[in-house]
């Protein structure tokens, strides 16, 4: 499945977009909406250790505004036309991140959404309820769960390629996440077989302006849904692109994924094989996962298992934060700041979370990182905890401390990249966001 959508920049912003408050309502009749959107979210780093070749740690904040306006106007029976437009600020202060991506001197507004769209509302009762959706412009796309295409990021900043990849700060809060240029159609809405065909292009440096098409093939059940997915690399900016990056041109990547309860209460299992056909030979990735909600206990706790393995010469595309801490961004130091990023390691991951208040949940999450390859590469085994708590104060107040231990087997004096040696790295973060 094919979504346009605004994503959550962290958990506790998927928190907050689950309750849907983040706009407030202009103008609404039966037929017509009209929406002010508006984000702000703020964040204060520390890292004791860093991972770009200085010693001593890292103090940096980061922030972003998201603003403007959407709606959506219904057409006399003819389809809904809806549509977005939408700036974001963002800025990065202090040292920089822990990885050297940024260097605190990073500022900019630009534009983030601008599209438009048509849905066939009851036009066409055989695809269903809005069986056909048609969008186009500037917009955000995910896949299935995002383990491919999530979003375009990374954002990175001053503190790499002498600035030329700067997109204004905000590293880990990741203000941007729209593609440049898209198009999608959607065909069979969200129900039984349903399927979509898109086309993107990024204007992201870091990911060197890649453009390609893709398509995907889905079957929705009360059990869970099941699909296939088509990924064709069309073209990369030479300028900007590695050579790693340059064989995405004419790249193949094909999946199949599902994920659901398979009539099991409270319990929830995914899935996703992934293969991409490289000139210089084929790459694998996947992952399974299961979880379960003890709904009838105090707290409600649950725990999630997940292992997941990407093979030494895997492109993680765009991949990126898709549902809350730990997917698919796996482990707060080792995939923004530390490595692994999504490519050679094989990774198990439990996550037990509560919640005590209607409003406050509570998690730890464990990470194993096992570097499949260490020949010409980084050792980049290691373990890492992280606990955190999300608060939702207010419907415009949340709050999100978080502190990660984490441990590498290596430094980088003997094959690893952490400076200082392989002892424990303590890392912490405070973000808040207030959302209208």
């Amino acid at each position: 499945m094919v979504k346009p959508q605004t994503l959550s920049t962290l958990a506790l912003v998927t928190l907050l977009a689950s309750q849907a408050v983040q706009a407030v309502e202009l103008y609404a009749d039966d037929d017509s909406h009209l929406n002010a959107d508006m984000l702000a979210v703020w964040g204060m780093f520390n890292s004791r250790k860093n991972y770009d070749g200085t010693p001593g740690g890292s103090t940096w904040r980061e922030g972003f505004i998201k603003y403007g306006l959407s709606g959506d106007q219904g057409l006399a029976g003819n389809g809904t036309l809806y549509g977005s437009l939408n700036w974001v600020s963002s800025a990065t202060w202090g040292d920089g991140d822990a990885a050297g991506n940024t260097d605190g001197s990073e500022r900019t507004t630009k534009i983030e959404d601008a599209f438009l769209g048509w849905r066939s509302a009851d036009l066409f009762p055989v695809l269903g309820k809005d069986g056909v959706d048609i969008s186009a412009g500037r917009q955000t796309i995910r896949l299935g769960s995002g383990f491919l295409i999530n979003d375009d990021g990374p954002n990175l900043g001053n503190g790499v390629a002498e600035g030329a990849l700067d997109r204004g700060g905000a590293y880990y809060l990741a203000a941007r996440h729209a593609f440049d240029r898209t198009a999608m159609l959607g065909l069979g809405g969200s129900e039984g077989l349903h399927g979509s065909l898109l086309w993107l292009k990024s204007d992201n440096r870091a990911q060197a302006e890649t453009e390609l098409a893709a398509g995907t093939l889905d079957y929705t059940h009360a059990l869970g849904t099941v699909g296939l997915t088509w990924i064709h690399g069309i073209d990369v900016a030479d300028q900007w692109a590695s050579d790693f990056q340059k064989a995405r041109e004419g790249m193949d990547v094909y999946s199949v994924r599902g994920e659901g309860s398979a009539g099991i209460d409270n319990a929830s299992f995914a899935f996703e094989y992934a293969w991409q056909d490289k000139t210089d030979g084929p790459e694998q990735a996947w992952y399974l996962q299961t979880g379960y909600t003890f709904a009838d206990l105090p707290w409600a706790p649950s725990i999630t298992y997940r292992y997941t393995r990407y093979l030494a010469g895997w492109d993680s595309l765009f991949s990126g934060l898709s549902n809350g801490y730990g997917t698919w961004f796996q482990g707060e130091v080792a995939v923004n700041y530390a490595g692994p990023f999504n490519s050679n390691t094989g990774i198990h991951h439990v996550g037990v979370k509560a919640t005590p208040l209607e409003n406050l949940t509570v998690g730890a999450l464990y990470f194993d990182f096992d570097t499949v390859r260490t020949r010409d590469s980084l050792n980049l085994d290691a373990r890492e905890l992280d606990l955190y708590m999300e608060w939702a104060v207010t419907e415009h107040l949340i709050i999100s401390p978080l502190v990660g231990l984490y441990q590498p087997r290596k430094d980088e004096s003997n094959g690893g990249n952490q400076v200082g040696g392989n002892g424990t790295n303590v890392y912490s973060q405070l973000t808040v966001a207030v959302p209208f």
